[in-house]
């Protein structure tokens, strides 16, 4: 049953995935072949500093002349975690609390399979399926520095790409949770969603103040983000997003045990 559950799910996920791993491929791809001409024009790091100082900082506008700094800029710290957060937060969500709510979960748990095991392999599935995402950007990154220069080796692509599956897995995991714990996927895509944009200004407000700077760490963005996300290497950061994700599946394992689906999905 565990082969059941685990590959059932990443088979119902294989178009989405497919789907999703073209758009990041093409979408990294298509600002690669941007660098030449961002490179190349004149006088940019002085148009650079000619922007406020909160602007140079948050974007880091100064790291934008090499290939590193501009793919952090405009891909890694901005659409890319976007788009691995709404990948994960709507499977994450659509894991538990939307099989209960089609009414697809209770066959599962009339089987001799605990809830708890039903729960773990869930978990597992959303993860294989953003790695996967992973892996495809880790690829297209190395694929469009080499066509188009940018100087991004195997071990800064990874740790970019590392950066952006743990912190879909984080936000994933924690949609699964809450809808595991409550039986709807509204609730936990809303949920996830402002813990994602909460979290997402706490890093934000630690980059421009100092009163907040102290605080920035406990964000998943600062962990995440610190120090590239490209170019950072393999931060000691990353074990708390991995962690992070661990302990929700944790506190999800016993949601579904003694559970009356039938009453539950007919609120």
């Amino acid at each position: 049953m565990f082969q059941t559950v685990f590959l059932k799910t990443l088979h119902d996920h294989r178009r989405g995935l497919f789907g999703w791993s073209v758009a990041i491929a093409f979408l990294v791809l298509l600002e690669c072949a941007l660098w030449p001409s961002i490179r190349d024009a004149p006088g940019l790091q002085d148009l650079y500093k000619s922007f406020p100082e909160e602007m140079r900082t948050f974007f880091d506008l100064e790291a934008m002349t090499t290939g590193i700094g501009f793919l952090n800029a405009e891909l890694f710290t901005l659409l890319l975690p976007g788009m691995f957060l709404v990948y994960g937060i709507s499977r994450g969500a659509k894991a538990i609390a939307g099989e209960e709510e089609q009414g697809t979960l209770e066959p599962l748990l009339v089987t001799p399979v605990s809830g708890a095991r039903i729960v773990l392999d869930k978990a597992l599935a959303l993860a294989v399926s953003i790695a996967t995402l992973g892996l495809v950007l880790f690829t297209a990154t190395l694929l469009g520095s080499l066509a188009f220069d940018l100087g991004i080796g195997p071990s800064d692509a990874a740790g970019g790409a590392i950066a952006m599956t743990l912190l879909g897995i984080e936000y994933g995991e924690l949609a699964l949770a809450v809808g595991a714990l409550t039986g709807r996927r509204a609730v936990a895509i809303a949920f996830s969603a402002v813990a994602a944009t909460g979290g997402y200004v706490l890093y934000a407000a630690g980059l421009m103040l100092e009163a907040v700077e102290s605080w920035a760490p406990l964000s998943p963005f600062h962990q995440a983000f610190t120090g590239g996300p490209l170019g950072a290497g393999l931060p000691a950061a990353y074990l708390w997003l991995l962690g992070g994700a661990a302990v929700l599946v944790a506190l999800a394992l016993p949601s579904l045990d003694g559970r009356d689906i039938a009453t539950s999905h007919g609120r």
